[in-house]
């Protein structure tokens, strides 16, 4: 069964603790290795968060990370480009216009997100696709014939009224608030709408913007520091990879999926360490 929503899946089966039965994500959090990986992460980003850089160039390094992140993510999608290229405005690709675009905005859609998830999504897709698809299909789910980009090589993504259904599955669970850590919480979520595609153009830039917001909304990353797209460009090898261990729907292809996004944000925090030692050289 591809992908852990919105029914019978590992959330809901295998055996359950009374925990899990009330917080369905909570049967993740307890999968082999990830309450392991989920601390390490931990304490790597609150490593970065307590910088004394940030105290003076908090709004320096996030927007050095956004720019970074959104760079990465479109890179993911085959949109390869120079950081100083994007820093001089040499911006022509609609795939790195549109990672910018929805980089740019995360901070200004972390309250709506809890309540309105798919508000978000749809918003999320406008800014990405704007130079890429037709006005009409900004912000709307694929519908029946419609192409679905694949440039993870995915495989088939599910039929538009099976997405519609796994859409609304993991719309109540954001809208539910749970007590699992923001890393398994995003790592689900980017997992999801990779494994739904629901718009057929940009779901990966869609996706990876939308874990970086669960991860600033869910309380991890705050001041939106980590870029974790960064994180998942330098593991690259191990994206598709893990993805499809996640879509197969087994407990431990779940795992891997939630160990990897740990790892990858992991990884963007390194990178964001960096940029404040190198604030602080002057």
């Amino acid at each position: 069964m591809e992908g852990v929503l919105p029914t019978r899946s590992v959330v809901f089966v295998s055996e359950t603790t009374s925990a899990s039965l009330s917080d369905p994500l909570a049967r993740i959090a307890e999968l082999p290795g990830v309450s392991d990986a989920v601390a390490e992460t931990r304490t790597l980003v609150d490593r970065l968060l307590g910088h004394r850089i940030l105290r003076r160039r908090s709004a320096d390094v996030s927007t050095e990370s956004s720019l970074r992140g959104a760079c990465a993510s479109a890179a993911l999608e085959g949109a390869e480009v120079a950081m100083d290229e994007i820093r001089e405005g040499h911006v022509y690709d609609t795939r790195i216009k549109g990672a910018l675009r929805a980089s740019g905005e995360v901070g200004t859609l972390v309250d709506t997100w809890p309540k309105a998830p798919g508000q978000v999504l749809a918003r999320l897709h406008t800014l990405a696709a704007a130079d890429a698809v037709a006005a009409e299909a900004l912000g709307r789910p694929r519908t029946a014939g419609e192409r679905v980009e694949d440039p993870l090589d995915m495989g088939e993504a599910p039929p538009p009224e099976a997405a519609l259904a796994r859409m609304e599955g993991l719309y109540s669970l954001l809208r539910a608030r749970t007590s699992v850590p923001a890393l398994v919480t995003s790592a689900l979520v980017h997992g999801e709408l990779m494994s739904i595609r629901p718009f057929g153009w940009g779901d990966g830039l869609v996706a990876r913007a939308a874990e970086r917001l669960t991860l600033v909304e869910r309380g991890l990353d705050p001041k939106s520091l980590v870029p974790s797209e960064l994180g998942h460009q330098m593991l690259r090898e191990e994206y598709a990879p893990a993805l499809r261990r996640y879509m197969s729907g087994t407990p431990e292809g779940v795992a891997e999926w939630v160990v990897y996004c740990c790892r990858a944000v992991r990884a963007g925090a390194q990178d964001s360490l960096a940029t404040c030692e190198a604030l602080k050289r002057g």
